[in-house]
């Protein structure tokens, strides 16, 4: 990733591991600019000396947490997104100073119409806001298999954002020069080149540090380095159990995967399988990697990632990070 996105080229979002060890990690090959989905994210890395560059790439009307981040501008620089009057007018209030103007470039979620986009911006600097630029999700986009059809579907979606862009910027002041956007599915799509794609001033890609079944179907360039262990529990003729069920993984984007297994389905605390190819079934107890469709949401349920030296049963447990963003 830094080969393709160097420095500040890419704002890595730590929403995907919530882990400011793994954070400094990042940071430390010059990604010093991060992107937190929560008011939590956004703290805690203030806390953890990671605040030189943080956006909050969400809508937040929580006074509270605007507040607290507010207090927190003397230890860091904190950009918040709005798509909204309300959202803006919440923010001046808290005493936010930097925001992004949220863009709707096609997924139905948070962003501005693209036609309201000058005027919001417009209204953010007449309530004292610092207009840093804008920012839009092409989060539809992230798992088209076909790369041509997807570099398309980007291209479109980014001539909104750039247009959008142009027109906030003559009405905002000298600081607004961020046009953030993409992810992990669509991190290498901005070829300097090309006149639309080569504007993108960073990527908010996270989930290629640990990565999930779900983008690992897709040809990129990164490898599996998260998984849930489990035991087994109890084994049959046919089929065997994990201590690993719905309220340890992220269910989003389907079952998780066994090497050299079929999952069958997952219940609250197992995940029924069977084994591929006629191979013997595990023994009660054996340990058993799993890897989770969705990285995000089964962080958010874990309080620690254990490094280790390999995935066999013998390898040992390297150093241990704590989950210490997850939570609201």
């Amino acid at each position: 990733m830094s080969a393709v996105r160097p420095g500040l080229t890419l704002r890595p979002h730590v929403k995907a591991h919530k882990c400011s060890t793994l954070a400094q990690r990042l940071a430390s090959q010059g990604h010093t600019s991060f992107t937190c989905a929560t008011p939590r994210e956004v703290i805690g890395m203030v806390h953890a000396d990671l605040g030189s560059d943080l956006l909050l790439a969400n809508e937040t009307v929580d006074q509270r947490r605007l507040s607290e981040m507010a207090s927190l501008l003397d230890q860091a620089r904190i950009t918040v997104a709005i798509d909204s009057q309300i959202t803006a007018s919440l923010a001046a209030q808290a005493g936010i100073r930097d925001v992004l103007i949220d863009i709707n470039v096609g997924l139905p979620r948070c962003g501005v119409a693209p036609e309201g986009a000058s005027a919001l911006a417009n209204f953010a600097v007449s309530r004292g806001l610092n207009v840093r630029g804008v920012m839009g999700y092409e989060g539809h986009l992230m798992t088209v298999a076909d790369r041509c059809e997807q570099q398309a579907k980007v291209r479109s979606a980014m001539e909104i954002l750039i247009t959008c862009f142009d027109e906030v910027r003559s009405v905002s002041g000298p600081d607004c020069s961020i046009i953030s956007a993409g992810g992990t599915g669509t991190f290498d799509l901005y070829e300097t080149a090309d006149p639309v794609l080569g504007r993108i001033t960073e990527i908010q890609a996270g989930s290629y540090a640990l990565m999930d079944s779900h983008y690992g179907a897709l040809d990129l360039p990164f490898q599996q380095a998260l998984y849930v262990l489990g035991t087994v529990i109890s084994v049959s003729d046919s089929w065997a159990v994990i201590d690993v069920g719905l309220k340890s993984l992220g269910m989003d984007h389907g079952n998780p995967t066994i090497d050299g297994a079929s999952v069958w389905f997952c219940s609250d605390e197992h995940t029924t399988f069977s084994m591929k190819d006629h191979a013997p079934m595990p023994n009660v107890g054996d340990r058993i990697f799993v890897q989770p469709a969705h990285i995000d949401p089964t962080i958010a349920m874990h309080d620690m990632i254990y490094l280790s030296n390999g995935l066999t049963t013998t390898s040992a447990v390297i150093e241990s990070w704590p989950v210490d963003l997850r939570g609201w």
